[in-house]
C-alpha cells in the first residue's frame, strides 16, 4: 500500500505537521529533524498526493497548453519547456492543437474544458480580440504569440521586428546586399511573419540598400515544403539573391535544399538564416543560422502568469510581458571553420 503522512510521521517519531512541514519544504524546520524525516521518506518511499493537494485548494492540478500544430518541431519545443515549468510547480500540462484554425480556438478559449483545467496557455493564429471580449469562463488565460489584442489577459511574445532587424543586420554585416525574405503572408497584418517582414525593410532601409518587392516570395505554409517551393520561385524569376532570411527554420531548411538541387553554395553563393532555434538546424549538412527566441522564458513566464492568477489575489491582467531572442550564428553564414 502507498505510504501516507501518518506512516512517515510513525517511523520518524515526529507529528503529521512536522512531516508536511518538510513536504512541502518549510524554511524553519531544523536540518536534523528536516535530514530525520528525509530519511523516514525515503525508506517508506513515500510520494506526496499531489492531487489531493489540488483539491484542497478548489483545484485541478491541470493546466493545458493549445498550440497551432503539435507536428511543428517549434511548438513542440516550446510544449516540452511548459511542461518543465509547470512540473517545477507540480501542475500537469493537458496539450491541445487547434489546427490555426479560428473556430477552434474560439472553442478553447471560451472553456470547453474549463471543468478539468485550471489555466490556459494559447498560441493563437486567427483568434480575434473580439473573440476574448466577450469570453464568459472564468478560467485564467495567457496568450502566446504575435497577435496584437486589447483585452485584459497576459500576453507574451518576443520582438519580432527587432529579431528580423537583427537577422538582416548580421547578413549584412556579411557582406550581402541582395537578401530574399521567404515567408510573406497576404492575411492579418498582425501576423509574425509581417512584422518579421517589417524588421527586414527596416533593417535594409537604414543600411541603404534596396528591398525590392521581387526578393519577398509568400508562402502558403510554415513547413519545409514551402520553403522549397518559395525558393524555387524566386530562382525561376531569375531572381538571384544572395542571402536568405526565412520565417522560420522549416522553411529555411526547405530553400537550403533547393540551393543545393540548383547547385548553390551554402553560405559562398547564398547565406541563409532561418528563425526559432530548432533542433533540426544544427544538425544538417550545412548547420543553420538562426534567431533563437527563449522559449524557457516564455514557458516560465506564461506558468508564472497563470500561478498569479489563480494566486487569489486581485491581480491585473492584460500585461505585454517581453521574452528575449539571440541570433545563433552557424556555417549557413559563416561557413565552416
Amino acid at each position: 500500500m502507498r505510504a501516507s503522512l501518518k506512516d512517515v510521521a510513525e517511523r520518524a517519531g515526529v507529528s503529521i505537521k512536522t512531516v508536511s512541514n518538510v513536504v512541502n519544504n518549510y524554511p524553519h524546520v531544523t536540518p536534523a529533524m528536516r535530514a530525520r524525516v528525509q530519511a523516514a521518506i525515503d525508506e517508506l518511499g513515500y510520494r506526496p498526493n499531489l492531487t489531493a493537494r489540488h483539491l484542497r485548494k478548489g483545484r485541478t492540478g491541470i493546466i493545458a497548453l493549445a498550440v497551432p500544430e503539435l507536428g511543428n518541431p517549434y511548438f513542440a519545443e516550446l510544449a516540452g519547456a511548459v511542461i518543465d515549468a509547470a512540473t517545477e510547480h507540480e501542475f500537469t500540462v493537458l496539450l491541445d492543437h487547434t489546427r490555426g484554425e479560428r473556430e477552434q480556438e474560439v472553442l478553447v478559449s471560451q472553456g470547453y474544458r474549463a471543468r478539468v483545467i485550471d489555466g490556459l496557455i494559447l498560441s493563437p493564429l486567427e483568434l480575434e480580440a473580439e473573440d476574448l471580449r466577450g469570453r464568459a469562463d472564468d478560467v485564467p488565460l495567457v496568450l502566446l504569440g504575435e497577435r496584437e489584442y486589447d483585452v485584459p489577459y497576459d500576453h507574451i511574445a518576443i520582438d519580432n521586428v527587432a529579431a528580423a532587424r537583427c537577422a538582416v543586420r548580421h547578413l549584412l554585416d556579411r557582406g550581402r546586399t541582395r537578401i530574399a525574405y521567404l515567408g510573406a503572408r497576404t492575411d492579418s497584418a498582425n501576423r509574425p511573419a509581417h512584422l518579421r517582414l517589417d524588421g527586414w525593410r527596416a533593417e535594409l532601409a537604414e543600411a541603404g540598400v534596396p528591398a525590392p518587392d521581387s526578393l519577398v516570395v509568400p508562402v502558403g505554409g510554415w513547413d519545409r515544403d514551402d520553403g522549397a517551393r518559395a525558393m524555387a520561385e524566386l530562382l525561376d524569376a531569375g531572381v538571384r539573391p544572395d542571402a536568405v532570411f526565412a520565417f522560420n527554420d522549416l522553411i529555411a531548411i526547405g530553400a537550403m535544399r533547393v540551393l543545393h538541387e540548383r547547385g548553390l553554395r551554402v553560405p559562398w553563393d547564398v547565406a541563409v538564416v532561418g528563425f526559432d532555434d530548432l533542433a533540426e538546424g544544427r544538425f544538417g549538412a550545412v548547420t543553420l543560422t538562426t534567431v533563437s527566441p527563449d522559449k524557457q522564458a516564455i514557458a516560465r513566464m506564461a506558468v508564472a502568469s497563470l500561478l498569479r492568477s489563480l494566486s487569489g489575489r486581485e491581480v491585473p491582467g492584460g500585461r505585454e510581458l517581453t521574452a528575449d531572442f539571440r541570433l545563433v550564428e552557424r556555417e549557413s553564414t559563416l561557413g565552416r571553420r
